[in-house]
């Protein structure tokens, strides 16, 4: 009798600490930390009432879900923001400052994640390949492999290179992002010799062409897009990205790949806890072609609901209650310059080509020589050519005309590299998100903070500055150790990180700077299984006609 009550004792002591978590006992089997690219944090609570029990709102109302959650920086682009998520810090920690950049050395601009040393696979040719080379700091996945001497599988999946490598980190196992011509599976030399047998299947199978030549219609049966083959506003053909990539037929086909690399790769199914980051890149193409107040927009937050909820489902059908997974994104968006014109705010466009001939008008002026002073920009950071400037000029005042010249065009501030590099900011809320934005790369370079709902383009989204449009985005956690709740204290990006890395009982990244957000957390004395998804897999997207 002793005996008993003994052994249903423990059973009961092992399920309790399996359920709180531990990477060491497979608690959760699986973790997925899933990105939506520029998914605005309103947008769980603006379409709360039109989704489904089972998609966003197993985050919303069963979930821990935090309405307040901000970057403080103010590069709020797609490669600093999917590398802050990973390594809990931001630009200052982990270096990656914008999507691209001038490198000196090879004296030309390169992705945030090109690397001239790799080579892709998976698609004909041998362009170069991609990496986490840039990363000065390591991220959960790196902390997730190294706890468990390699044991744990992590990958990283997105239509872009840089949203599947960066929030990974240097020891993932792979990295997987689509080829933008032919829309087929790749990788990098940095990950793998050879493209594994079950990705060349996939792409032998032609599952990209299955996403072809399909209207994308409203729950009205408005028709808002096609992926039927057509040009583009250059009149040149589109490609795959651009083709399916703004339609949420890009999200079905990043899922179905998904659940085959799950499979594939047997994860979940180890004596450790793997890592699966998936980074939805559609919503960011359909958020900049059409703006975030669109019909198209709209639609595709509801089309992924169904998607997510059928994930969900796909994920409790694998684990039963034992994964995890945390929803964020990597930067939200401005209304487009008409939205907001409609409803009288001031809203100025200001093209990059544009901005740069006045600045090099301005320093012209300045230094009473013309010249190509400023190399491009990348709204609103500016890249200074350092080979105009005469010998004598320093860095520091060659940024120093270019911001001076920004200012007087009006920008409300603008940092030069080499003040942020020396901590020169203003002891204020806005210093510090600048601060936070430093990067050693990218040669000269000043980085300014325009008029609120200043955009590059008129007829386009944009994002990109250290506003709250641009900063806001959704954050919320689903399993076990999470108390389900709305928790409305203001929070940021770089806590995911290190919230998942106590609970797993690892380190967190070597630089990461979030707090723990105990106030979600169940005391292993509380923690049960979450509420279960409600709905069942289904086997063909609603998306598709």
């Amino acid at each position: 009798m002793f005996r008993t009550k003994s052994v249903i004792l423990l059973v009961v002591l092992l399920a309790a600490t399996a359920a709180f978590g531990s990477a060491y006992q497979a608690s959760p089997k699986l973790l997925v930390i899933l990105i939506i690219d520029q998914f605005r944090g309103d947008y769980l609570d603006r379409y709360h009432d039109e989704f489904g029990p089972s998609g966003f709102r197993t985050f919303t109302d069963r979930g821990a879900y935090f309405p307040a959650c901000y970057y403080d920086y103010a590069n709020t682009r797609t490669a600093p923001g999917h590398a802050t998520i990973g390594t809990g810090t931001y630009t200052s920690g982990h270096g990656i400052f914008s999507n691209e950049w001038w490198v000196p050395a090879s004296k030309k601009v390169l992705s945030s994640v090109d690397d001239e040393s790799t080579k892709i696979i998976g698609a004909e040719g041998d362009g170069m390949g991609a990496s986490p080379h840039n990363l000065l700091a390591d991220t959960l996945g790196d902390e997730l492999r190294l706890a468990t001497q390699g044991n744990s599988r992590v990958f990283g999946i997105a239509l872009k290179d840089r949203a599947a490598i960066l929030p990974t980190g240097f020891s993932a196992n792979g990295a997987y992002w689509i080829d933008k011509t032919s829309g087929v599976w790749v990788t990098s030399t940095y990950y793998v010799t050879e493209a594994p047998h079950w990705l060349t299947a996939f792409n032998n199978q032609k599952h990209a062409q299955r996403y072809l030549n399909l209207d994308w219609k409203d729950a009205n049966g408005e028709v808002l897009g096609s992926t039927a083959p057509h040009d583009g506003p250059d009149s040149k053909p589109l490609d795959y990205y651009d083709l399916v990539g703004r339609t949420p037929y890009a999200n079905d086909y990043q899922f179905e790949f998904a659940r085959e690399l799950i499979h594939q790769e047997k994860l979940g199914q180890g004596t450790v806890t793997d890592l699966l980051v998936i980074s939805l890149s559609a919503n960011d193409l359909t958020g900049h072609a059409y703006g975030p107040d669109s019909p198209q927009m709209h639609a595709m937050a509801l089309a992924l609901d169904r998607q997510v909820s059928e994930f969900l489902a796909f994920l409790q059908q694998q684990y039963g209650n034992r994964f995890w997974i945390a929803l964020t994104a990597d930067h939200g968006v401005a209304p487009t310059n008409a939205t907001s014109l409609s409803l009288r705010i001031p809203s100025v466009v200001i093209a990059n080509k544009d901005l740069r001939a006045e600045l090099n008008q301005a320093v012209s002026a300045r230094l009473h020589k013309p010249g190509d002073y400023v190399r491009s920009v990348s709204f609103p950071i500016v890249f200074v050519n350092n080979e105009a400037f005469a010998d004598k000029v320093t860095e520091a005042d060659a940024e120093g005309y270019v911001a001076e010249a920004m200012r007087s065009m009006g920008f409300v501030t603008a940092y030069s590299k080499e003040q942020l590099g020396s901590g020169e900011v203003a002891p204020s809320p806005q210093g510090r998100m600048f601060a936070n934005s430093y990067s050693p790369y990218g040669g000269w370079w000043v980085m300014g903070l325009p008029q609120p709902f200043t955009l590059s383009a008129k007829d386009v989204a944009d994002h990109g500055v250290a506003y709250s449009y641009d900063q806001h985005v959704a954050l919320a956690f689903y399993g076990a150790p999470f108390k389900p709740g709305i928790y409305r204290d203001q929070v940021e990006p770089i806590d995911l990180a290190p919230t998942l890395a106590v609970l797993l009982g690892i380190n967190k990244p070597t630089s990461s700077t979030g707090h723990v957000l105990t106030q979600a957390l169940s005391s292993r004395g509380d923690a049960a299984s979450p509420p279960p998804v409600v709905a069942k897999p289904r086997s063909v997207p609603e998306t598709r006609p």
